[in-house]
């Protein structure tokens, strides 16, 4: 029998995000960036300082970050300065770059993984013939955030997918790039996705003395 939200014993519930910190996660700022990659590399955690990488300059989403092959990446056994992703969420190809840093941590991952070119990039501890699942992906994430003393509840992967989106944003402004980046089909996703609007409205009112 179903409790109306009136009934004494359906006020006594807990909602499931109580006491948790929604909304959207924040994107990483450059000396985080860094501060994250010190602390894979000084912990020799090679997978995850690719995977750190990867995410970074591509911008995917958790779920088409994981399913990532070796053959979206590496051409001629080099690691590709551009790289085209089908998005699962919306069936459309999306590209990205790939800077030297993540060419260099992917590659010295590949070398120590091994594998073929249709396998994927990312293995599942379990099941080498699967990929890492989103959740242990959003458990490294955690633990890469708070391996350098930020609070787990303000990032999560999506920090990572809106990092290099939002820098972009900042240094050009250029909204109609950033969309193309991200692949959204629509500039109002976009600005939503980056908060550009209350962005822009806070930098306006730092800059305004009275």
């Amino acid at each position: 029998m179903g409790l109306s939200e009136f009934d004494p014993a359906a006020r006594e519930r807990v909602s499931w995000n109580a006491g948790r910190k929604v909304g959207a996660k924040r994107a990483l700022k450059p000396r985080q960036i860094w501060a994250i990659r010190f602390f894979l590399d000084q912990h020799g955690r090679v997978r995850d300082r690719a995977l750190f990488d990867l995410a970074i300059d591509s911008k995917l989403r958790g779920c088409d970050l994981v399913k990532i092959r070796i053959s979206d990446i590496v051409c001629d056994r080099k690691i590709r300065t551009r790289a085209t992703v089908v998005q699962q969420k919306t069936g459309r190809p999306v590209q990205f770059e790939l800077m030297t840093d993540a060419r260099a941590s992917l590659l010295k991952w590949l070398e120590l993984r091994g594998g073929s070119l249709e396998e994927f990039a990312f293995p599942s501890r379990t099941d080498h013939a699967a990929h890492i699942s989103t959740r242990q992906y959003a458990r490294l994430v955690d633990e890469w955030v708070t391996g350098v003393g930020l609070p787990s509840e303000d990032y999560g992967t999506h920090s990572l997918r809106r990092t290099k989106a939002s820098i972009i944003y900042k240094a050009t402004g250029n909204l109609r790039a950033v969309q193309i980046l991200l692949g959204h089909t629509k500039i109002e996703s976009t600005v939503r996705y980056l908060g550009v609007d209350v962005e822009d409205a806070l930098t306006l009112a730092e800059g305004t003395e009275i």
